[in-house]
């Protein structure tokens, strides 16, 4: 598949009409001034003649007169002609770039609504988790009983939703009652994190029809991986209006899905060696990066200048483009915010 675009097309056509028209002009003035040396002959011929070479000498004089004119004519057909060209090629240009740039702009919505929406069924898997009755009755009597109960329940769970690393059930206190991977995260329960702020968030919730949402980070608990963590209360009989029993957390394995996101954006021929998508958080970290990056440590200072999405060129003339989250459902989203950046020729250097 050619990788052309219609500003190259249009360029090329452009340079190519500007040069056959710069051939025919050049052949018009090569005319012209043969028609001015052969009048400047004339005139020296009929200078010679004298009185029988005036009515030859008029003549002589008017064709000198039409070559000028002819040279005249054919240096502003040039110019004009040019000028138009260069017109049209840079018209041609701008629409080119600004076609690109929406596009860009589309493809960060894209990403940040593709995460969000995968985001949103996290919300609500945490909010039915949390009503399970192993889980409920362990939150209100966790003996040892219960806890295995509560245990091969998560793990259950689990099984079927390959996305999350480990769900933990907390009592009120921050103390990991279980957890569903005790044989991959042996030291979790009995772990205290009433410290965390993704704990105390969630320990303030007012019901359970709320949720709460931490931003990404390293889970030291979990081998260091990055986790994107939602909690719920539970609650006494699973009621959303009962008393707080504990908290429930699910870790969402945020890497691998993450990376799928922004590695799947349909990019065109030539595109994705030159381009990095990501996903910023409201910080403007990098969470997420189709090259490889977001380890949670780079920065990238976007200049929105206050609007929700759009476009500009930085410091090195590269695109980027950018599209906050429009959020889904009832999950409103953390600010984030999808990010398309595009150098100029080739490759890509962080």
């Amino acid at each position: 598949m050619s990788s052309l675009t219609l500003s190259d097309i249009v360029g090329s056509s452009a340079e190519t009409l500007k040069r056959n028209a710069a051939g025919n002009l050049s052949f018009i003035r090569s005319i012209a001034q043969r028609m001015k040396l052969l009048a400047l002959n004339a005139l020296i011929e009929a200078a010679h003649a004298g009185e029988k070479g005036a009515g030859f000498s008029i003549v002589a004089q008017e064709v000198r007169t039409v070559s000028a004119e002819v040279d005249r004519v054919a240096s502003a057909l040039g110019l004009n002609l040019s000028s138009e060209i260069d017109q049209l090629t840079d018209a041609v240009g701008r629409l080119a770039e600004e076609t690109r740039a929406a596009r860009c702009v589309d493809l960060a919505l894209n990403a940040v609504e593709l995460i969000d929406r995968n985001l949103y069924e996290r919300t609500c898997d945490v909010r039915w988790w949390a009503t399970d009755a192993a889980v409920v009755s362990c939150g209100a009597d966790p003996s040892a009983a219960a806890v295995a109960y509560a245990t091969e329940r998560l793990g259950v769970i689990l099984s079927a939703y390959t996305v999350y690393l480990d769900l933990w059930l907390c009592d009120l206190d921050g103390r990991v009652l279980a957890n569903g991977r005790p044989e991959t995260y042996p030291g979790v329960v009995g772990s205290q994190i009433g410290d965390e702020p993704w704990f105390r968030q969630a320990r303030a919730l007012p019901n359970g029809d709320a949720f709460s949402v931490a931003d990404i980070r390293n889970e030291p608990h979990l081998g260091g991986a990055q986790v994107a963590t939602y909690c719920a209360s539970v609650r006494a009989e699973g009621r959303a209006d009962g008393p707080a029993l504990g908290v429930l957390a699910i870790h969402f394995d945020w890497q691998p899905q993450a990376r799928a996101i922004v590695q799947g954006i349909r990019l065109g021929p030539g595109e994705r060696e030159r381009t990095r998508v990501m996903l910023l958080d409201a910080r403007d970290r990098v969470i997420a990066c189709s090259n490889g990056g977001g380890d949670l440590t780079e920065v990238f200072r976007l200049r929105t200048e206050g609007r929700p999405h759009g476009h500009y060129r930085d410091g090195a003339g590269h695109l980027v483009a950018f599209h906050e989250t429009p959020g889904y459902e009832t999950y409103r989203g953390l600010g984030w915010r999808g990010v398309i950046a595009q150098r100029i020729g080739e490759g890509w250097t962080r």
